[in-house]
């Protein structure tokens, strides 16, 4: 596992053997790195996959071995089924799965080997284990590592993209970050969507990646793309900055700001939306909302108790 303390935009490859890749820094140099079942009393700890050494592969000399790399070579089936995670911790399910290795065989699995993972994280991590056989033909039947070196190419400083890192990420990427490659967004503030992050939310969407709903802000109006509040206020039935909240017991209409009818069946008691009177109106009252007076005319049109 390598441990890179700013966060990483990278390219990565590991090795058995691994080439330069474009023109970007490796992160990976001299860095510190961590193992967690080291062979016990050999000098071949982590660190040796950092150390930039790859031109003479003699363990004794501080690498791997100098045996071709075909199927003869027994080291070659102790990759197969290995797998790398770019994680800002250091459990591996955190993070990104960057590549997992399901089809080579000791005659196909190159060496150096090249993997394209454009992601971000302070952790890149390489895993194989040997916990549930029958294993596939050709694989070792332990997991030794034997990866000489690993190096994962990127921009050093966040927030710039391109071969010599100098062009500036969109400025609405989510904490600055951009594909090194093609400074597209690795994610939106939120508020905003698209490759560059440069449409606000729209459709009665709003926040983080556009997955929240507006609440039911006056004639359907589109919320604040950013924080989800109502610009003109709420339609009937519902009140808060979002529009989100139904009308208390006794309040109802636009913005909840007026009161149910005391003449209700049930005092104080109405639909929320309309001001309907639940249960019907009071004796001597009318209309749905039981704010008209019943009055009753005599015969001699007086009006009458």
């Amino acid at each position: 596992m390598f441990r890179e303390d700013a966060s990483l935009f990278c390219l990565l490859g590991f090795l058995p053997f691994l080439s330069t890749v474009l023109a970007y820094e490796n992160l990976a140099l001299n860095k510190p790195a961590w193992q967690q079942f080291p062979y016990p009393g050999r000098p071949w700890g982590a660190d040796k996959a950092v150390d930039g050494l790859k031109s003479d592969l003699d363990a004794y000399g501080g690498q791997t071995s100098n045996l071709a790399w075909d199927e003869d070579n027994g080291q070659a089936g102790r990759f197969l089924g290995y797998s790398v995670y770019v994680s800002n911790s250091t459990n591996r399910e955190d993070g990104v799965l960057c590549f997992k290795d399901t089809n080579y065989t000791r005659a196909t699995i190159p060496n150096p080997t090249n993997i394209t993972c454009v992601t971000h994280g302070r952790y890149v991590i390489y895993t194989n284990n040997r916990t549930h056989p029958p294993y596939p033909a050709g694989y070792s039947q332990y997991a030794f590592n034997d990866i000489c070196e690993l190096e994962v190419y990127g921009c050093p400083t966040p927030g710039y993209y391109g071969e010599d890192c100098s062009l500036p990420c969109p400025q609405n990427c989510q904490e600055g970050r951009c594909n090194i490659v093609d400074g597209t967004c690795l994610g939106c503030i939120p508020g905003y969507t698209g490759t560059a992050c440069d449409k606000e939310c729209a459709d009665n969407r709003f926040g983080f990646e556009c997955n929240s709903t507006c609440g039911k802000c006056l004639n359907g109006e589109q919320c604040n793309h950013v924080n989800g509040s109502c610009p003109n206020g709420c339609d009937e039935g519902v009140f808060g900055d979002k529009c989100d909240k139904e009308c208390p017991v006794g309040l109802f209409g636009y913005n909840c700001r007026e009161n149910c009818s005391m003449n209700c069946g049930v005092p104080g008691k109405c639909d929320r939306v309309t001001g309907e009177c639940s249960g019907g109106c009071q004796p001597g009252w009318r209309d749905l909302q039981c704010k008209i007076s019943k009055v009753f005319f005599c015969s001699d049109l007086r009006i009458c108790a």
